[in-house]
């Protein structure tokens, strides 16, 4: 059955705003799109109204979800500031998020052995913080930048990490430009299980979630940073987990709100930087670092993407982004190297056909640097996992 928009308007024809009048004519509505039975709009309000619009949030989710033919729905509250307006009280004083001072100047980038979790004070934005059900470690994979092969490097650990006997979840937390449908060659839309919540695809002994299984794939996501986040936000609470070792996030590059949200939602049990040996994309990767160290997650370690090409005829060598860089990062800020990457066209074609290189070629080399990868992010997590 299809949905049509003027359904959904129907639906929130019957949701009062805090204004007192419906919903539809309070003017926050944003354009509704309506893809395959999936719902996706915002309501965008002054940043001084957010608190008493997110009950309205959650009864026009409910509204649009109990229309017959929808499968699905995603609605974010955004909140801007008007221009002239006071911005909220900061506390007086100048600590990180989590309360503490970190970065640099206090001992530089923790690795996950000497993590040890802080009480977040009940003002803070850590103190949302809050286990995925049924999840026991939660790890980002993030870099400084894009381009640099993340989301490959993100697919092929998590099968890394099945092949070492784990459960493991992908979550694609890039609003943006989501990779791993793509990666996945996966087509299908998640349904919805008795409780309302998403179901994720199954797909190579993995549960995967994507926002780019809400929409199409040339669909441009025009969103501003407080629907992203309340995207992010949805998928990690309103998709049906089920019991995982290890969720695994792919993040889009940067250190901008998604990172934010998720440090600030789920207590993190690591972070993995995937950089090129190139300078420029170091550079970058150190301000990924710095942001995790800042919000008090350790770091498990740099992978360094594409570190060499080997000539499939000759067997000639050629450092194509220079070499070794990524190696020499992790030695200055006293954190694991994980392990070299090389770039090759079977990864390469393996990602683009949709079968991953782990997946294609299990027994080949480079699944097996992956596996070694996953080996090291295991036996990392054993000691802080047992904490949990």
């Amino acid at each position: 059955m299809s949905v049509s928009k003027q359904q959904v308007l129907d639906g929130l024809a019957k949701v009062t705003s805090p204004r007192g009048v419906p919903l539809i004519h309070a003017d926050v509505l944003s354009e509704i799109a309506v893809t395959d039975g999936k719902v996706l709009f915002s309501i965008n309000v002054d940043a001084a109204e957010a608190r008493a619009w997110e009950s309205v949030r959650a009864q026009a989710e409910a509204a649009v979800r109990a229309i017959p033919g929808v499968t699905g729905a995603m609605v974010a509250l955004t909140a801007e500031r008007k221009p002239g307006s006071a911005p909220a009280a900061a506390p007086a004083h100048n600590h990180g998020p989590g309360g503490h001072s970190h970065g640099p100047q206090s001992g530089g980038v923790q690795p996950v052995s000497a993590h040890r979790p802080h009480a977040n004070p009940a003002n803070s934005p850590m103190s949302k913080q809050a286990e995925i059900p049924g999840v026991t470690a939660v790890i980002a994979v993030a870099s400084g930048k894009g381009g640099v092969g993340k989301s490959t490097t993100a697919l092929n650990l998590a099968l890394g990490l099945r092949d070492l006997g784990l459960k493991v979840g992908l979550l694609d937390a890039d609003i943006y430009g989501p990779s791993v449908p793509r990666l996945t060659g996966i087509n299908e839309k998640p349904v919805l299980d008795d409780n309302r919540k998403m179901i994720p695809i199954e797909r190579f002994g993995l549960s995967i979630m994507s926002i780019g299984f809400l929409v199409e794939e040339e669909t441009a996501m025009i969103w501003r940073g407080p629907m992203v986040m309340s995207a992010i936000t949805q998928m990690l609470r309103d998709v049906a987990w089920g019991t995982l070792d290890v969720l695994i996030v792919d993040m889009p590059p940067g250190t901008g709100d998604a990172q934010l949200t998720l440090a600030q939602n789920v207590p993190l049990k690591g972070a993995v930087i995937v950089s090129t040996p190139q300078d420029l994309a170091l550079i970058d990767a150190r301000r990924g670092l710095a942001m995790f160290t800042k919000v008090n997650v350790p770091v498990l370690g740099i992978i360094e993407n594409m570190s060499y090409f080997q000539c499939p005829e000759c067997g000639t060598r050629s450092d194509i982004f220079g070499h070794g860089g990524a190696r020499h990062e992790a030695e200055r800020l006293k954190v694991p190297f994980l392990g070299e990457v090389p770039l090759h066209m079977s990864i390469r074609a393996m990602s683009d056909a949709g079968t991953p290189i782990v997946v294609s070629e299990p027994n080949g080399p480079h699944a097996a640097i992956y596996r070694a990868i996953g080996a090291q992010i295991r036996d990392q997590l054993q000691g802080v996992i047992a904490a949990a």
